[in-house]
């Protein structure tokens, strides 16, 4: 079993192809693709920690059936474009913050990149989304969304090995 993190698919959000230039004509080829990366790295016995934007001005039909169709065990930490019918869609667990342990590795998840957050000075990690690349992670906090991560869930190892890197220049996934 494998730990996962992704954040701000926008799942049913036209206008979100435009404002963060992805390379898709429309959003059924969005979500699709999505669909397709998100499966292809995450297996049914996995974990996917899901960090906010899930779905916007989706219908709640379309959602739900997205939802069916992505592989593991998903959480979710709730973004600011989530509703109540989101929230409700049968998630493992649904909180506003998390702190957790992935393979002895203290994480704090939340949907905002923060300054600072629960055991930063003792090395936990902190995992984020929300700007969709536009806000520079340091050497010890990441932005986990899908358009740093060619639309996919991201694992603790490779988001160390950007972490590693980010010590000595900017990080880049």
């Amino acid at each position: 079993m494998t730990t996962f993190f992704t954040a701000d698919n926008h799942f049913g959000h036209a206008s979100i192809i435009g404002m963060c230039n992805r390379p898709f004509n429309d959003v059924d080829q969005m979500d699709r693709a999505m669909i397709e990366a998100w499966n292809e790295v995450v297996q049914p016995s996995d974990t996917v920690w899901h960090l906010g934007d899930f779905a916007h001005r989706c219908d709640p039909k379309r959602k739900r059936a997205i939802l069916s169709r992505l592989n593991g065990d998903k959480h979710f930490i709730v973004g600011n474009h989530d509703d109540a019918d989101t929230r409700r869609m049968g998630w493992g667990s649904v909180s506003q913050m998390k702190d957790i342990l992935v393979d002895g590795q203290r994480i704090f998840l939340c949907h905002y990149g923060m300054r600072t957050w629960p055991g930063a000075h003792r090395g936990a990690l902190h995992l984020y989304g929300h700007s969709h690349g536009s806000l520079p992670g340091n050497a010890q906090c990441l932005d986990v969304g899908v358009d740093v991560w060619n639309f996919r869930p991201v694992t603790l190892p490779a988001i160390r090995e950007v972490l590693e890197r980010s010590a000595v220049e900017p990080p880049t996934p």
